[in-house]
């Protein structure tokens, strides 16, 4: 027996004023959904968990813009993963993290030297990404003002839908790149990521401009949107759970498993796009050979078929379960080093707080797809009394 998948608008009012809402009725209607903008969306985890494993039947390589790494199918796929994974090598993550925990120390003493309250989203969490980011790739303070106006102008073209404005901010980008390699191949040696990456070699050659663009795209633009959502999310959490906030502050050792577990229930990711490359059953569904998927992360960590009560937060459910960072070969390489940034800034805000708060009067706004958490958020944060 086949199931017919309902149709949906991502861009109905109903969507953009709650998507998660949206998402929950959405996939208790049927594991698949379909529309224009993003064709066959899949809702359900098990469905998806199908997706994430059979990536001979379901390719990552959707794109006719370098996707490095996991933009590529199997074999390019593991060549490129087999020579950047080490960068975030749990040695690599200890050294970053000094460096980390000095940044994460300042952002939240820059912020409660204005005062405590703020709003999260433009004024701390997308500055410390961008900076946090930065650092890890050795890129100058100079650059990061440039690498947020470039983001803005990027998150503008993805919502336009405009190819020829997107390829241009591509381009831009390419550009930039091209400027910071060209700067290290004039200056002497350095020991940083970014110049290390430029000796990277695949299957014995050297990353060309394209593909090295295309890393430092994916470690800058990826990195940063999620974790500056992220930080939102945790931070609206930990506002509105004052018993958990103080708990989280007399047992930091807690605070891995619950960021996780905060994410799972609230995701910073909406989806990632996949597509067929053969005729196949996903749900009860015939999806032909030649269809674009969506891997809807929100939908399927919220699925109360795997997570009973999907709302309600829980310290002991299954790690391998959440999808916050992907599943299988292609299970985001980077989760290690978003971990640690965002546990790292947690671990300072809540040590140099005494409480954070939400302030009467200012109502957070959610964020719409393609971004998630929330567009603008305003916290106080009440400094601990010296």
């Amino acid at each position: 027996m086949t199931t017919t998948p309902p149709r949906w608008d991502p861009q109905a009012p109903e969507v953009l004023r709650d998507q998660r809402a949206a998402y929950d009725q959405l996939r208790e209607r049927c594991p698949l959904a379909h529309s224009d903008a993003q064709h066959w969306s899949v809702l359900r985890h098990a469905e998806v968990m199908q997706v994430l494993q059979d990536h001979a039947t379901f390719s990552s390589a959707v794109s006719a813009h370098p996707a490095v790494p996991n933009g590529y199918d199997q074999p390019l796929h593991t060549q490129y993963r087999r020579a950047l994974d080490p960068f975030f090598a749990p040695e690599r993550m200890a050294h970053f993290e000094p460096v980390c925990r000095a940044l994460s120390a300042a952002t939240v003493q820059e912020a409660l030297a204005l005062g405590g309250e703020l709003e999260i989203t433009h004024e701390f969490a997308l500055p410390f990404a961008v900076r946090v980011q930065s650092a890890f790739l050795g890129w100058p303070t100079l650059l990061q003002d440039e690498l947020l106006g470039w983001l803005r102008r990027s998150q503008a073209a993805t919502r336009s839908g405009d190819r020829t404005q997107t390829s241009a901010v591509a381009q831009e980008f390419e550009d930039l790149v091209g400027r910071v390699r060209q700067a290290r191949l004039e200056a002497p040696p350095t020991q940083d990521i970014t110049s290390e990456l430029m000796h990277t070699r695949v299957e014995g050659r050297l990353l060309d401009l394209r593909e090295l663009a295309s890393v430092l795209r994916n470690w800058t633009v990826g990195e940063v949107g999620t974790i500056a959502a992220s930080i939102g999310i945790l931070l609206h959490w930990l506002a509105s759970h004052p018993d958990w906030q103080q708990r989280l502050r007399a047992q930091p050792g807690l605070l891995p498993t619950a960021i996780d577990e905060v994410l799972r229930i609230d995701g910073p990711l909406v989806a990632n796009r996949r597509i067929t490359t053969r005729d196949v059953t996903l749900g009860g569904c015939p999806v032909p050979m030649g269809e674009r998927l969506s891997i809807h992360w929100i939908a399927a960590n919220r699925d109360p078929r795997v997570f009973g009560d999907p709302d309600e937060f829980r310290m002991d459910r299954d790690p391998a379960l959440n999808l916050l960072y992907g599943a299988g070969i292609h299970v985001c390489p980077g989760a290690p080093l978003a971990r640690l940034e965002l546990r790292v800034l947690m671990e300072e805000l809540l040590a140099r707080t005494s409480a954070i708060a939400l302030p009467a009067g200012h109502a957070p706004t959610r964020a719409t797809a393609p971004d998630a958490g929330y567009a603008a958020l305003r916290v106080r944060l009440h400094q601990t009394p010296a």
